[in-house]
């Protein structure tokens, strides 16, 4: 079996044991760079790989399912590599997913999937992100994928949601906010004002999936490298910098941080899983300007990302990048409001990653499990 097939298995066996233990009746699970880099030759993969957590025996308590993968990649224009499933329990007998086509809530039953382009799919509405959005801004495959559900007289939409990295780190370096954090801002509006506009009328809403948020890079870098002695290496041809090196003052001078491009390596690195990265939250700011319109459960864990694909290191980040908790679970306040507090001791509401210690590829999800308040009329 090669790295990948063992990662996978592990994958598999780390999520399937999270449903066991918190025995969840509705499963929503969002997925975001769907066939990877490389989309056109794994794509045929990556859908099997759906295929395998829907027929898989561990599932088949969960009745019906509904499977959206939009794997379409040769439509340019509107492929966003997104892929969304969802289960539900057959213990749960009151619930009905929105059609956007009629404007309303229809039972759900059986296996319902769609892979490819998703055109035409009524029950899923689906965008990427405007090409005139950032004129000057390459990217590819980003954008947001909502369904909308109505359990027990309670409706809100999931969205799964995917938003721009950071292309350099030296460029993250450069201003704070940096310019990346500035795009992500613009597009995560974006897709909150969509989803709250009238075509259909507002409920809670659920943003999860790979926000791709970063730490306040440059103030982290001036706070790191306090006692240290900062050099910026300049390419020769041009004023361009190509790489940050903070040596300690004393101490033999050691290296204590190096930056490129895709290069972030720290010296103490344990520091970003220390008390799970509990010093780092204070550069986690990118959500703070949506505090009008989300909010999310308390961070009680390591930043997400990113994590080695050497799977006997499940622990160690890789040195590309500083480590940040790119992988979210927001909502609006109204869908705060459907979370069911329960009493002090009782098992209630639980924000956590899959897999803290297995390796699970460069990003370990992030899940949250809790009990819904309903409406019972």
């Amino acid at each position: 079996m090669n790295q990948v097939g063992e990662i996978e298995g592990d994958w598999l066996r780390e999520f399937f044991m999270t449903v066991h233990m918190h025995k969840p009746r509705f499963i929503a699970l969002h997925f975001q760079e769907v066939g990877g880099k490389d989309y056109m030759v794994n794509m045929g993969h990556a859908e099997n790989f759906f295929r395998t957590i829907e027929t898989s025996s561990e599932m088949a308590d969960f009745d019906r399912v509904c499977v959206y993968v939009d794997s379409h990649f040769k439509a340019v224009d509107s492929f966003t590599a997104l892929g969304s499933m969802y289960f539900i329990h057959k213990s749960l007998k009151n619930i009905q997913q929105y059609d956007f086509n009629l404007k309303e809530f229809k039972a759900v039953s059986g296996h319902n999937k769609y892979m490819g382009s998703l055109e035409g799919v009524l029950t899923v509405e689906k965008e990427k992100f405007p090409k005139n959005f950032w004129p000057d801004f390459k990217w590819s495959r980003k954008g947001y994928m909502r369904t909308r559900w109505l359990i027990h007289n309670q409706g809100f939409d999931l969205v799964n949601v995917h938003l721009f990295h950071d292309a350099s780190n030296l460029i993250a370096c450069n201003s704070s906010p940096s310019v990346y954090s500035a795009n992500r801002k613009k597009a995560l509006r974006y897709v909150i004002n969509r989803i709250s506009d009238s075509s259909y009328s507002p409920l809670p809403f659920f943003l999860f999936g790979d926000f791709n948020f970063r730490l306040d890079t440059l103030s982290l870098v001036q706070n790191l490298s306090m006692s240290a002695d900062i050099q910026t290496v300049k390419k020769d041809s041009s004023n361009e910098v190509e790489k940050i090196i903070c040596e300690e003052k004393d101490n033999d001078h050691k290296v204590l941080l190096h930056i490129e491009t895709k290069l972030f390596a720290y010296l103490h690195q344990a520091a970003f899983r220390e008390n799970n990265g509990k010093e780092l939250l204070k550069y986690d700011k990118e959500i703070s300007a949506f505090h009008d319109v989300i909010t999310e459960e308390e961070i009680h864990f390591p930043p997400s990302y990113p994590y080695s694909e050497d799977y006997t290191k499940p622990t160690q980040y890789m040195n590309t990048r500083c480590p940040a908790w790119c992988d979210r679970i927001l909502m609006s306040h109204s869908a705060l409001d459907i979370i069911h507090r329960r009493q002090e001791g009782e098992c209630g509401v639980v924000y956590n990653t899959v897999g803290s210690n297995i390796c699970m590829g460069d990003h370990k999800p992030v899940f949250l499990c809790f009990p819904m308040k309903t409406i019972t009329h």
